[in-house]
């Protein structure tokens, strides 16, 4: 019994050996035009898969081509031990990815790109703006479709398809949020030093201010108390109707320069408050006197930030307004109601004839907010304030009357 299982195993194995491995291919057998009839079935398969296209597969990616990792096989030959004699084969190479899906998905992931939107700062210099980047989306759907299709097809090239996305903040968008609204400017004397230093001062804190949309405006909260102890110097104020000296002279020259900024703006002005005496810097009716007790305070209408620049410098304060323009203007007018003349000059007795304060009229006056549209047509014209200003009584120095000498014999009498 051993002995029989031993002669089947023999003959089996004579069998595998005569019938695949020891074949040869039935003559005039042809292989994709190439003659193989007469050979071994392996030689011949070797012979042919030599000269047999093993197309690649290239991804076409905007960071650059991919080369599919993929696994190549034929039949060729099972071709050859069924081909009869004479017969002409035709042999195409089969191709497979074998971690398509997931390859595919990690080919998108290293070409999609987050977006970054255009980025601005804002300070007392000025503002600095970051470009925005665009974000990258790939089509994984289109790509596993074509990637198949062209596997089956022979095709040795496929495109990622890839979208732009806009960065949903733009630097153009930013630039249009933070054009120029309204400049003011006044000027001052600037050999007056501690005048000059109390307006640059108040300017300086000012500057680099963002008022948000619906948000409020408070130069006493934003330039703080005027003493020494916070950075302020001397100069002449306005006090009950009298020039006299004080700490933070000069700020008011500031609070009425924004003010006039302000309006022509189109901002809210919620509170602002006349001083008792004409100032020389602006029209009557477009001043803004601040103090421990009057504020002046602004308010932004707007649906986007407006942004506040100021500077004091040769002899000239300035605001500038930045944000979105609605497309109006907007101008101030004043108007002088009356005058009112002023008292008799005080006169003092000095060492030379000369006007130590001149005399100013009193009046009443108004201003006015004019609104035009972009043809400068002419919207609207509200009052802003109504106001009375105190003559200023003037003061003149003169000598005193020179001594006559008497004549002989002439007394003080006579």
């Amino acid at each position: 019994m051993k002995h029989m299982k031993i002669i089947a195993l023999l003959l089996a194995g004579s069998f595998f050996l005569g019938g695949c491995a020891g074949g040869t291919v039935k003559r005039g057998v042809t292989v994709n035009g190439i003659e193989v009839g007469g050979m071994h079935y392996l030689a011949a398969a070797e012979k042919i898969r030599q000269d047999l296209a093993r197309p690649p597969l290239s991804v076409s990616c905007p960071d650059g081509a991919y080369t599919a990792p993929l696994d190549y096989s034929d039949d060729l030959e099972e071709q050859l031990r069924r081909a009869k004699r004479g017969a002409s084969l035709s042999v195409m190479v089969r191709r497979e990815w074998v971690n398509m899906e997931q390859d595919l998905l990690a080919l998108c992931a290293q070409n999609a790109r987050e977006g970054r939107d255009a980025e601005l700062s804002f300070s007392a210099e000025g503002f600095t703006y970051t470009p925005g980047e665009a974000g990258r989306s790939c089509d994984y759907e289109k790509l596993l479709k074509e990637v198949q299709e062209a596997l089956k097809s022979g095709g040795t090239q496929v495109r990622l398809t890839c979208r732009e996305i806009e960065p949903a903040v733009t630097l153009e968008a930013l630039k249009a949020r933070t054009r120029p609204l309204s400049a003011f400017s006044t000027r001052f004397d600037g050999e007056n030093a501690p005048r000059a230093h109390n307006i640059a001062l108040a300017a300086g804190r000012i500057s680099g201010t963002v008022i948000e949309p619906g948000g409020k405006f408070s130069f006493n909260e934003k330039v703080g108390k005027r003493t020494r102890e916070n950075g302020f110097e001397e100069a002449a104020v306005i006090f009950d109707g009298e020039f006299v000296q004080g700490v933070g002279g000069g700020v008011c020259q500031a609070s009425t320069t924004l003010f006039g900024a302000a309006l022509r703006a189109g901002l809210i002005i919620s509170e602002s408050h006349p001083h008792s005496l004409r100032v020389s810097y602006v029209a009557p009716s477009e001043d803004a006197m601040v103090s421990e007790y009057s504020d002046l305070k602004i308010e932004n209408p707007y649906s986007y930030p407006v942004y506040l620049l100021g500077a004091a410098e040769n002899g000239k304060v300035k605001f500038s307004f930045f944000g979105m323009p609605d497309g109006n203007s907007y101008r101030v007018e004043s108007r002088v109601l009356s005058e009112t003349e002023p008292p008799p000059p005080e006169v003092v007795e000095g060492t030379q004839n000369r006007t130590l304060r001149p005399a100013k009229k009193g009046m009443r006056s108004e201003s006015y907010l004019v609104v035009c549209d972009g043809a400068g047509k002419e919207l609207s014209r509200t009052l802003i304030r109504r106001d009375t200003y105190a003559p200023v009584r003037g003061i003149e120095e003169v000598m005193p009357s020179p001594l006559v000498p008497l004549e002989e014999g002439e007394t003080a009498s006579s």
